[in-house]
C-alpha cells in the first residue's frame, strides 16, 4: 500500500487518517509521541500512530506496520495485541510509556479503545507496588557493588555500576507513585509537569544528581541519592526490602 506524502506531517497524517477512517477493518486510531506532550514537538517531529485493527479482519494497512517515514511512525497491531502491548512481562514492555499521553483520534468500538488506554496509563496498585519493590532490590544491588569497587579502589568499574544503578532509581521513584518511567527524552517534561512529591525529586535537583552519578559515579552523589530513595521507600511500606540487605547498607549511608 502506497502513502502519500503531504506538503508537512499535519497534511500526511490527515490523509492517512481519512484513509484508514474508511476501512472497516480499523477499530481505532491512537496518536503518540512528541506530538502529544505539549512543547516538545521540533522541526523534524514525525506523527507516531497506533492503527487497531478489528481481531481476524483483513485489511491492506496490515502491512505497513512498523512503516517509518519523516512523516509518520506507523505501529499497525490487532485489537486483542494492542490490548496487551506494553504490559508487565511482555517482550515490548518498553512500549508503555508511549500510551501514558497517547490520544484517541477514532474509536469505532463505544470508548473500548479509550478504556484500553486508561489501564495502560498508570500502573496497577499491585503492579506498582511489584515494581517497586523489585526495582529497589536491584538498585541497592547496584549501588551496593559500585560503591564496594570505589572503596577497593576500582573506581572504572564503580562508576559503570553506578550508571546501571540509575534507570532502576528511576523505575523506582516513578513506581512508587504508580506511574510508568518516561522515555529519558520526556523525563524533564514529566518531573516538571507532575512532581514525584518531594523537593528533592524536581527536574532541577534530581537531572544534575543523575548526570553527577553518570558522569563518574561519585560515591557521596551515590549516597545521597539513596538516603532519598530509601525515605521515599520506607514511607510507602518497603522498608522489608531495604532491611534483607541487613548491615550491608552501612556502606551505602556511610563512606
Amino acid at each position: 500500500m502506497h502513502i502519500a506524502m503531504g506538503s508537512t506531517p499535519d497534511d500526511t497524517l490527515a490523509a492517512f487518517v481519512a484513509r484508514a477512517a474508511e476501512d472497516p477493518a480499523v477499530a481505532g486510531l491512537v496518536l503518540s509521541g512528541s506530538q502529544v506532550h505539549e512543547g516538545m514537538p521540533t522541526g523534524h517531529s514525525d506523527h507516531d500512530l497506533h492503527v487497531v485493527l478489528r481481531d481476524g479482519q483483513a485489511s491492506e494497512l496490515a502491512g505497513l506496520d512498523r512503516f517509518r517515514s519523516a512523516h509518520l511512525d506507523l505501529v499497525v497491531i490487532e485489537l486483542a495485541e494492542f490490548r496487551v502491548r506494553g504490559m508487565p512481562g511482555r517482550p515490548d514492555h518498553f512500549a508503555r510509556y508511549s500510551y501514558v499521553h497517547a490520544e484517541v483520534l477514532l474509536d469505532r468500538l463505544d470508548g473500548t479503545i479509550a478504556r484500553i488506554l486508561d489501564e495502560k496509563r498508570t500502573l496497577g496498585a499491585d503492579e506498582a507496588r511489584d515494581a517497586a519493590a523489585g526495582r529497589l532490590d536491584a538498585y541497592v544491588n547496584q549501588t551496593y557493588r559500585s560503591l564496594k569497587s570505589y572503596r577497593d579502589g576500582r573506581r572504572d568499574l564503580g562508576h559503570l555500576d553506578a550508571a546501571e544503578a540509575v534507570p532502576h532509581a528511576l523505575e523506582v521513584l516513578f513506581a512508587l507513585h504508580r506511574r510508568v518511567r518516561p522515555y529519558n527524552k520526556y523525563l524533564r517534561w514529566e518531573l516538571e509537569r507532575q512532581p514525584l512529591g518531594a523537593p528533592r525529586w524536581s527536574a532541577d535537583r534530581l537531572l544534575p544528581v543523575l548526570r553527577r552519578v553518570l558522569g563518574d559515579g561519585d560515591p557521596s552523589t551515590q549516597r545521597a541519592l539513596f538516603a532519598g530513595i530509601e525515605g521515599a521507600a520506607r514511607n510507602a511500606g518497603h522498608g522489608g526490602v531495604l532491611d534483607s540487605w541487613g548491615a550491608d547498607l552501612d556502606l551505602l549511608r556511610h563512606s
